[in-house]
């Protein structure tokens, strides 16, 4: 995989966002600065916003209070930013039409794209079921197809959001590998998971959440050695935080 274009939508910033559901804060006063470099990996229990503000990155939501600019920018139209979700839906086509049909949305000329469909199955390790139907793949290869079909989109940022839940552990050290090789060719990963172990092997950097607010943010490395606040200790040791 070659290097891509610098990301020019980093730092992705957030200032003072909130989001609100019926009154109840989703996200409460979240601050946070990302910028290009290795993974930021989001990590905290159940409900503490991770998968809202990945959502929120990606313009599928909107702030009820607060901003995000975009390297600097209020505004960006968001074309060089890909997510894949938890839980991805396969078109009812082959693995090789699935990303064909990403190539198309992404404005990829038609000549392009059979190039285009190989090099990204290549990518991510499917050639060998390029005409196989999508949703007769395993679980693990359906995650990868879903990350050939965003990188159809030539990301400078990627949001994954939980992406080997529910696999077993050789889909997830499969799609790990990927992510890992995807993040050395700079593109800028954020992504959320509640694996502890998964964060050790793929974070550059760690972000904390707890009641939808930013708890703590800090390199990898130190926040496992020596997490800043009880809350993110007590998570760290595998216990009970609400």
């Amino acid at each position: 995989m070659s290097m891509r274009n610098p990301a020019f939508d980093l730092p992705l910033m957030f200032l003072d966002v909130r989001i609100f559901a019926r009154g109840v804060p989703i996200l409460d006063g979240i601050s946070l600065k990302l910028e290009a470099g290795p993974p930021t990996v989001l990590i905290g229990p159940n409900g503490a916003g991770k998968s809202t503000l990945i959502r929120l990155a990606m313009g599928l939501v909107a702030p009820t209070a607060g901003r995000i600019t975009w390297g600097g920018r209020a505004e960006s139209d968001g074309r060089r930013r890909a997510m894949m979700f938890q839980r991805p839906v396969m078109l009812r086509r082959s693995a090789a039409g699935n990303v064909a049909y990403a190539l198309a949305a992404a404005g990829v000329d038609r000549d392009a794209r059979e190039p285009g469909v190989a090099e990204l199955l290549a990518e991510v390790g499917l050639s060998h079921v390029a005409d196989r139907p999508a949703r007769r793949l395993s679980g693990g290869e359906q995650q990868r197809l879903a990350l050939a079909r965003a990188l159809a989109r030539d990301p400078q940022v990627l949001f994954l959001d939980e992406p080997t839940a529910s696999l077993d552990p050789a889909a997830i050290k499969s799609v790990e590998d990927i992510i890992h090789a995807i993040a050395q060719t700079g593109v800028k990963i954020v992504m959320a998971t509640h694996d502890l172990g998964q964060a050790r092997r793929l974070a550059g950097e760690i972000v904390f959440m707890l009641r939808g607010t930013v708890h703590e943010c800090s390199p990898a490395e130190r926040f496992f050695a020596a997490p800043a606040t009880p809350e993110a200790a007590a998570f760290v040791r595998g216990d009970l935080v609400i």
